[in-house]
């Protein structure tokens, strides 16, 4: 920042009021604020003269909990740690050198109690219910108005799909040991594969988490073949069924694994013919419409389908999740798939996590663990008083990818845990499939692995594959990194990785548009077919007089694009591990920050590592950076936990 920026200087002021206001403009200066949240308190300080310090320092901290995910601001969260709200970072590395007043310097003397009780009296706040105001106190969780109707649209929705167990017919038992005979275990535990399957068949809500490999598309390809089964003999129709997920790479993976699973079902033409292949993005299932947060299907013209499969479902933040259990027919099955130790959605709202917050632990009905008994031949003692949300919740615990041999599953299973010792282990045990880059601090190091694991597909390029070949090998190899920023992030290792296959002859160019360049879509352009998330790469295009296109897989082969028309999207030979989400790769090098940071969590360590699929290279950073992120777990507040905690105090009374 330059000296001109730090140059503000406060005037002393008696209002206390004025002084927050005035301190908006050194913490958006600073980067610690969002210009979006500076602006949103200026606009009800325009609205409400008498607003005093509290309630404007809580509607800063309320909007700015947004932008890393929160949907609300815990007042005693904040109170207790004020600098962490604002994920501040160190004062002698970004601070000016005049004094700049800090959020602690106007909560002095306050409790959660006080503070909610200042904030009750004010016409900008609204206790739970309809109204105008634009923040909204539940009781010491304040919110933005649209964000606190989401969360309460997404638990009243969910809420009607508990309990009225659906029936499910006797005859189904055949069928569902015949398609789960593979799955004979060698031991006491439980085939959860099966036991998701039988309780999904008498659920309008399923929601099945497991880590990668365990087997969730495979489970629901096996559930839609007996609910299909059940369906055709009865109507000649059968089901109506729709496949989805956040992103397009996510929805291209769903469809090439449910198009695999199909194929080796034991049933009938008539069952295969009646199941579906193709997924789409969740933005295209509802209608997206541009410029807009609006969708075409809603309440009052709800989606046409029977049953809905929505995979990567811990990508999908609370207003989406909203937005598509409001477009669901009343009667039609919802079925989330997911990992809910992976990180989170981008935008605010942790759903998956917080509705399988339990997973591990909880028990089922005693009439959920009749029907396994009776359906599924599996024992289970029942739990008289559990929450209604558990019969629609089950943890896939078996990985069918990592097993005994693989570096990889046993840091996975070290990190969920947080267990930085068996992490080490994990190291020292010699796994061939996981390396710790040598010389990983040099950022000219990394470039050169990255450019080693890329060489093969610019081999292929320059050879003349195809472009459906060319997307093939797209997930051969992917730089993931933690930070977008400096020299260790996506915006510096991506201009490095391109300037050495430049020199090296794998590229023509490394600026603009160029043949070989990745890229990924930042936006739904429905017109084009392309949306967030999207993967292609430019290529010259032979029935284009070898003018360049940006191709992308699709579901019956490739889309062409003309590069100009592509508004928004960003080179990925490096891209984030949030933005990974969704996306597998059968080598992955994930480059670690030099130093500790806030955004290294256990959950983006876990989300990285388990992108790879066959090997695992780490760099940058070093054990003690390590150390720090598999301490430090995401936490993102919101009501969900205190919606579950009614339902299972609901159930004991």
């Amino acid at each position: 920042m330059s000296d001109a920026q730090y140059s503000l200087t406060l005037e002393a002021t008696p209002s206390s009021r004025e002084r927050v206001l005035e301190s908006l403009a050194w913490w958006e200066a600073l980067g610690w604020l969002r210009a979006l949240d500076a602006h949103f308190v200026r606009f009800l300080a325009e609205h409400d003269a008498q607003a005093p310090a509290e309630v404007l320092l809580a509607a800063a901290l309320a909007s700015h909990q947004l932008g890393r995910g929160h949907v609300c601001l815990a007042l005693s969260r904040a109170l207790a740690a004020p600098r962490d709200v604002l994920s501040l970072p160190p004062l002698e590395e970004s601070a000016p050198q005049a004094e700049v007043p800090l959020p602690e310097d106007f909560l002095q003397g306050l409790d959660s109690a006080a503070w909610a009780a200042r904030l009750a009296e004010s016409p900008l706040v609204a206790p739970p219910g309809p109204g105008t105001t634009p923040l909204v106190l539940a009781g010491e969780r304040l919110y933005l108005r649209r964000y606190w109707s989401a969360e309460r649209s997404v638990a009243a929705h969910l809420g009607e799909r508990l309990g009225r167990p659906l029936p499910v017919e006797a005859s189904l038992a055949e069928p569902l040991a015949r398609l789960f005979a593979t799955n004979a275990t060698h031991d006491d535990t439980p085939d959860w594969q099966k036991v998701a399957c039988t309780l999904a068949l008498r659920n309008r809500l399923t929601i099945i988490s497991g880590g990668p490999g365990t087997g969730k598309t495979t489970t629901v390809t096996r559930l839609l073949a007996l609910l299909q089964t059940q369906a055709l003999s009865s109507s000649a129709q059968g089901l109506r069924i729709q496949l989805a997920a956040p992103t397009g790479k996510a929805a291209a993976r769903l469809s090439a694994s449910i198009a695999g699973a199909v194929k080796d079902l034991d049933v009938g033409d008539d069952v295969q013919a009646a199941l579906p292949r193709e997924a789409l993005t969740l933005h295209r299932l509802l209608g997206a419409r541009p410029d807009t947060r609006r969708f075409r299907h809603h309440a009052g013209h709800p989606l046409s389908l029977d049953l809905l499969v929505v995979d990567e479902a811990s990508m999908v933040d609370l207003e989406l999740m909203a937005a598509l259990l409001e477009a669901m027919p009343a009667e039609a099955r919802l079925i989330l798939l997911g990992d809910k130790d992976q990180l989170a959605s981008v935008e605010a709202g942790s759903v998956l996590g917080d509705l399988c917050a339990n997973a591990l632990h909880q028990g089922y009905s005693p009439p959920a663990c009749e029907v396994l008994e009776r359906l599924a031949g599996i024992s289970m003692t029942p739990d008289a008083v559990c929450s209604p949300l558990a019969d629609h919740v089950v943890m896939l615990r078996k990985s069918y990818r990592f097993d005994a041999h693989s570096g990889i599953g046993a840091l996975a299973a070290a990190t969920n845990a947080g267990d930085v010792a068996a992490f080490r282990r994990a190291w020292d045990a010699g796994y061939a499939d996981i390396d710790w880059l040598a010389a990983s601090r040099d950022q000219a190091a990394i470039e050169r692995a990255a450019v080693a694991g890329y060489r093969a597909l610019y081999r292929r390029i320059a050879a003349g594959a195809t472009a459906t070949e060319v997307l093939e090998r797209l997930g051969d190899f992917q730089v993931l990194c933690a930070l977008k920023r400096g020299p260790w992030g996506v915006e510096g290792l991506n201009a490095g990785i391109a300037t050495r296959l430049w020199r090296e002859g794998c590229i023509d160019d490394h600026q603009g548009w160029y043949a070989g360049r990745p890229v990924m879509v930042t936006r739904n352009d429905p017109q084009l077919g392309v949306y967030n998330g999207d993967i292609g790469i430019v290529l010259p295009a032979p029935e284009a007089q070898q003018r360049l296109r940006v191709f992308f897989a699709t579901s019956d082969g490739v889309r062409a694009v003309l590069p100009s028309r592509l508004e928004a999207c960003e080179t990925v030979f490096a891209m984030t591990v949030h933005k990974s989400q969704g996306s597998e790769f059968a080598h992955v090098l994930f480059v670690l920050p030099e130093h500790a940071t806030p955004i290294l969590t256990r959950e983006l360590v876990y989300t990285g590592i388990t992108r790879a699929k066959r090997q695992l290279t780490l760099a940058g950073g070093d054990t003690r950076v390590m150390d720090s992120a598999l301490h430090r777990r995401v936490v993102r507040d919101s009501g969900f936990a205190d919606w579950v905690a009614a339902l299972e105090q609901e159930e004991r009374s």
